[in-house]
């Protein structure tokens, strides 16, 4: 129920943006964007009638003939979006304007604040008997498969880093009241931005549920999540709806920042996982990539024609077929991946009787471009496997791009940290790593970069776990402190990585001491992401050290809640918090409160009582989105 009903209500969502398109030019930010060209793209849309669909900026605006503007959004209705709607309004010949907003007004100050922009829109426009419109819907979901939703508009949301963030957040507070721990750490004690955004992921969740007709129980695995889902579980507005529901289903909230392992890990065994790193984003997104299909036509792509054919992406919400061979893709090993494009391509080729030779053995990136070219004097044949032929010329792509012998340096030295780790300190490990630190006039092809070296490092402190310092570790930190601090110095352009660690757009700008202070931080992160799952008691580790008879390995975190959460003899389901809901609970205190609450999580947390099980992160990686 759950795949079919969130895909449903993905799309629903958007029924009053497509009501109010109707001859207006509609202006959209980029994580609206995002989720839209996964519930169907731009196509929904100017079906709906919409003139034009242009970038929400402030360099934008309407033509003198298009008196009608639509603006989607999902940020609040307030300082920079507040700016850019008037930039925009005041620079067209609007009559009608709708503001669209993916927040929910969840306070009463943010309800008033929809009916003044109102007015504002009016004074805006030059006429206030024009129309103004503020309205309110929960774009939440892109649904890349029918079990995989994700939530571009939150991508900003990440937890607690237990140093670092404690320190922030105690900043500000007298020292009698300051928090020993993020445990300790309550909603009313967040900053006021990052409560409005909770309260907004809240009332979003609870209109998805609301939506899908389900009763849900919180559950939480971390500091940020413990308190995303207690907001969840007292929000006022879903006492209602869960004596209506007709379903049920656990939801459970954990904190990414529990295992960046497998974030930043190169494990070699998906298709989509190397698609994803090796191809360019399309501008924007966080999920979606371009794929070049200029080998379908018979332009040469060079000096003015150079980027006029427009780039594939993954996303193919109109093509029944396509969208179920990504969905195959996502959930199979790399060999079987590659095996299933090969097929579908040769199906596709024989329905449309093209010369297509089969081959057996092994599948080779020449042989798929080979079938993909096909189809490149067979204009119908495009149009009808266009989703395919996009899939497939970005399987091409990737299997050729010069990252996968890299890759594959990643993947050695990776699963030499695995190794390592437990069965030496992690001096040891970094010893290892330290000969391969060379700055750029240094580097071959085969070296790794400053940022790759910066994404080994955290994939080693995050699969350690929690460590203790001693003098060895010093020496050898202190090492490969003023190596990288050098390497940053040498650097002669700045990644846009690079750019965000070190605060600089140039080399120029970087410093010596900028430097200094950007590894100093990284390390300081670094020492934070061992000590993440420290208050853990069962998934205080990812890693399963080796044996006499198999090697160490990573376990996701994610793998073992799930097999927490389904153990047939499992009495009480550890480090997986249930938040109550109700006075009744709030007002028990002692043991019959612990019971209450462990029988109702092992209850609820039992495949065979639950129909649908909803897991949540609560953030996507603010870079990788991931």
């Amino acid at each position: 129920m759950a795949g079919t009903g969130l895909a449903a209500f993905s799309g629903k969502v958007w029924e009053p943006v497509l009501a109010k398109s109707r001859r207006a030019v509609v202006f959209m930010d980029e994580p609206c964007a995002e989720i839209l060209h996964w519930c169907g793209g731009a196509e929904l849309l100017l079906a709906a009638g919409a003139l034009n669909i242009k970038e929400f900026s402030s360099f934008e605006s309407g033509s003198p003939g298009q008196p009608k503007a639509v603006f989607v959004v999902s940020s609040p209705l307030r300082g920079r979006a507040l700016e850019v709607i008037r930039d925009v309004v005041t620079q067209s010949c609007f009559q009608y304007c709708v503001v669209v907003t993916a927040l929910s007004p969840a306070e009463p100050e943010e309800q008033a604040a929809h009916e003044q922009l109102e007015e504002k829109l009016c004074e805006w426009m030059g006429n206030m008997g024009y129309t103004a419109e503020v309205l309110w819907a929960p774009l939440l979901l892109a649904p890349v498969s029918p079990h995989l939703f994700l939530a571009p508009s939150f991508h900003y949301l990440f937890p607690f880093l237990p140093a670092w963030d404690l320190q922030a957040l105690n900043r500000s507070r007298p020292d009698k009241k300051r928090f020993p721990g993020l445990g300790d750490v309550d909603f009313p004690s967040l900053p006021h931005e990052l409560q409005t955004r909770i309260r907004s992921l809240v009332s979003g969740l609870h209109h998805l549920m609301e939506g899908i007709g389900v009763r849900e129980e919180c559950f939480s695995v971390g500091h940020l999540s413990r308190i995303i889902a207690g907001e969840l579980a007292n929000y006022p507005q879903a006492k209602n709806r869960r004596k209506t529901a007709q379903n049920k289903a656990s939801l459970v909230f954990i904190d990414r920042i529990l295992d960046v392992t497998g974030a930043i890990g190169h494990h070699g065994d998906s298709l989509v996982e190397k698609v994803l790193s090796f191809l360019p984003r399309i501008p924007g997104h966080k999920t979606d990539v371009m794929i070049n299909m200029d080998v379908l036509t018979h332009l040469r792509i060079d000096g003015d024609n150079e980027g006029i054919i427009a780039p594939g992406c993954l996303s193919q919400p109109n093509d029944p077929a396509a969208k179920s061979l990504l969905e195959s893709l996502l959930s199979m090993k790399h060999k079987e991946a590659v095996m299933e494009v090969r097929r579908q391509l040769v199906d596709a080729a024989s329905r449309e009787k093209l010369p297509i030779k089969m081959s057996m053995g092994r599948v080779t990136p020449e042989q798929l471009r080979s079938h993909v070219l096909l189809f490149k004097e067979n204009d119908q044949a495009i149009e009808n496997h266009c989703g395919l032929l996009q899939l497939a010329l970005a399987t091409v792509q990737t299997l050729k791009h010069p990252q996968c012998i890299k890759w594959d340096s990643f993947l050695a030295f990776e699963r030499l940290i695995l190794q390592s780790t437990g069965k030496s300190e992690l001096p040891t490990v970094l010893n290892q790593m330290y000969p391969m630190i060379k700055s750029h006039n240094e580097r071959g092809p085969d070296d790794f970069s400053t940022e790759e070296l910066f994404m080994l490092l955290v994939y080693i402190y995050s699969v350690t776990g929690e460590v203790q310092k001693n003098s060895e570790l010093d020496v050898i930190e202190g090492q490969m402190r003023k190596v990288l601090i050098q390497c940053l110095c040498d650097e002669p352009e700045l990644s846009p990585l690079l750019q965000k660690i070190t605060g600089c757009e140039c080399p120029r700008e970087l410093t010596l001491e900028k430097s200094t202070a950007a590894v100093d931080k990284i390390f300081a992160t670094l020492w934070d992401l061992t000590k993440v799952r420290a208050h853990l008691k069962l998934f205080n580790s990812v890693h399963v050290p080796g044996s006499n008879v198999q090697q160490a390995s990573y376990k996701p975190l994610l793998r073992q809640i799930v097999e927490e959460i389904f153990h047939p003899d499992r009495a009480e389901p550890k480090d997986i918090e249930h938040m109550s809901s109700g006075l009744t609970d709030l007002l028990k205190t002692g043991f019959s409160m612990f019971m209450k609450v462990v029988v109702l999580s092992t209850r609820l947390l039992k495949p065979l009582d639950i129909p649908e099980l909803l897991f949540a992160t609560d953030h996507l990686h603010p870079d990788t989105g991931i």
